[in-house]
């Protein structure tokens, strides 16, 4: 029982994205550029929420705090393979590749409990503005992202257990570059029924209990926009949304295609680009989506780079 219980193979090989050297060369440069892109825009927007005392509001709180899980959700798995291009190795250790999934599904949960936050308070300031501010108090923001953190580590360790307790005992090559559960699923020689039965009940739970609260709240919040008597408010208002909605939608969208579904319909081509888009390509848009066209933003940006000039 202890045998089958523990991994003959002490690593894997991140096969990458491609196995082409200039294909390599060019996707180096690529995910390169991507990942600084996406840590330079949303540690500008952290720093420029925090210094500017005028965005001390619950909205900027919750960006600040998505800002910094999409910083950490891109650093688990980015510089992972930068690394791996120029030291020439493929490698990961079996606890390396346990850990990095550990991470990169928590940052994911975190995401999806702050897309559903963040749409909660923008319906309260929409639909109830006169009672915002005694509805979304620092104590209670503070609750809901705290609260987050414990119930995103608690499904994750849940997962990452469970895939502990499988065997691995020939292939050790990932069609890949990280740690994602289904090519672990499809390399393990043990049964894997929990894992997938848990994986599209208590993992479609939590990925779907915060999804089903942004629609109720977008359509509360179109409700509430189509009685705006100003055809340019509407547009403004619903050009707002559309561009919230299209990050949910590529987010949900990618993550649902790849994980809520049973392991034999997978394929490793769609799998890959489908992760490529919600662990790269996702935290990267959204500081120009969700801050970028905000005024107030635009102005603390201004102030932390250098560049507001000095009014007369």
């Amino acid at each position: 029982m202890s045998k089958a219980n523990q991994s003959s193979v002490s690593e894997f090989l991140l096969l990458g994205l491609s196995r082409q050297p200039q294909q390599q060369q060019l996707l180096f440069v690529f995910f390169l550029i991507m990942y600084l892109a996406t840590v330079l825009g949303n540690l500008l927007i952290i720093l420029a929420i925090t210094t500017d005392s005028r965005l001390h509001t619950p909205m900027y709180y919750f960006l600040s705090n998505l800002s910094f899980v999409d910083v950490c959700f891109s650093s688990t798995t980015v510089p992972k393979m930068l690394t791996n291009h120029i030291l020439g190795s493929q490698s990961i250790s079996f606890s390396g590749c346990l850990t990095q999934m550990y991470f990169l599904f928590m940052f994911v949960d975190m995401d999806n409990f702050l897309l559903g936050v963040m749409a909660y308070d923008r319906f309260v300031a929409v639909c109830h503005p006169l009672h915002y501010t005694t509805k979304m108090t620092p104590k209670f923001c503070g609750l809901l992202v705290a609260g987050s953190w414990v119930i995103a580590n608690l499904n994750v360790l849940l997962h990452t257990l469970l895939m502990a307790r499988l065997s691995f005992c020939a292939d050790n090559r990932i069609s890949h570059f990280f740690c994602d559960i289904s090519p672990l699923l499809k390399l393990s020689c043990s049964d894997t029924h929990l894992n997938e039965m848990m994986i599209l009940t208590e993992g479609a739970l939590i990925m779907i209990t915060p999804f089903v609260c942004i629609l109720i709240s977008y359509i509360c919040i179109t409700s509430a926009i189509l009685r705006i008597p100003s055809t340019k408010g509407k547009w403004k208002a619903f050009s707002t949304c559309g561009s919230h909605l299209a990050v949910v939608s590529l987010f949900y969208g990618t993550i649902i295609a790849v994980y809520f579904n049973p392991s034999s319909s997978h394929s490793a081509e769609k799998d890959t680009a489908a992760t490529v888009l919600y662990t790269v390509v996702t935290p990267m848009l959204n500081p120009f989506i969700y801050s970028l066209r905000n005024k107030d933003l635009k102005g603390a940006l201004r102030k932390v780079t250098g560049r507001k000039r000095l009014s007369t």
